[in-house]
């Protein structure tokens, strides 16, 4: 890769974690009454997109960059917990979302990469809630079994879903504009 392109792949990563961290920010609610500490937010759209365009590396290194800045500024009541689930699960989907789409790289194949990485992602999630939510909010691990099916795992595949439908609708049309723009600046 010639560093022109490397420099233009790295402002895209760059403008795609601000816009990450501006989303969780700017747009964050409940779904769930029962666990109003499980916000919506579309912050891993970008973090999604940058997966289908530059592969599952790529998407995994802005999950990382993304998490801990998420971590210490927007989100750091969470701490170090809230880093580490986010890193786990937005990382996995970006994982196997990004080598599906690699080797299928089709509207199918992007659809399919995205039903995968929704089930991973809610997976790793209800995993991450059994082991992490007892720690940091103190909470009985019988009282998060409780919530596992009726609250934790809707909440995860209603939250993954909304993000991975906004990317298969905006993926596209995205590509083509940083396409074009890397052709522009090449030409």
């Amino acid at each position: 890769m010639k560093a022109s392109e490397y420099t233009r792949k790295l402002t895209t990563m760059a403008m795609l974690a601000a816009l990450s961290v501006i989303l969780v920010a700017v747009v964050h609610f409940p779904l769930f009454p029962a666990a109003p500490w499980m916000e919506y937010d579309p912050a891993d759209i970008p973090i999604f997109i940058c997966t289908f365009l530059y592969g599952p590396m790529a998407g995994l290194g802005l999950t990382l960059a993304v998490s801990v800045l998420q971590g210490i500024t927007v989100s750091a009541s969470s701490g170090i917990i809230g880093i580490v689930m986010h890193f786990l699960a937005t990382g996995s989907f970006a994982v196997l979302a990004g080598c599906i789409y690699q080797k299928y790289h089709s509207r199918g194949g992007a659809l399919g990469a995205i039903v995968s990485g929704v089930i991973m992602m809610t997976a790793v999630m209800a995993i991450c809630n059994l082991i992490f939510t007892p720690i940091f909010m103190g909470a009985p691990m019988e009282q998060v079994l409780e919530l596992l099916v009726p609250v934790i795992i809707p909440f995860n595949l209603v939250k993954a879903g909304i993000n991975g439908a906004i990317t298969y609708l905006v993926y596209k049309p995205i590509a083509r504009l940083v396409k074009r723009e890397h052709a522009g600046k090449t030409a």
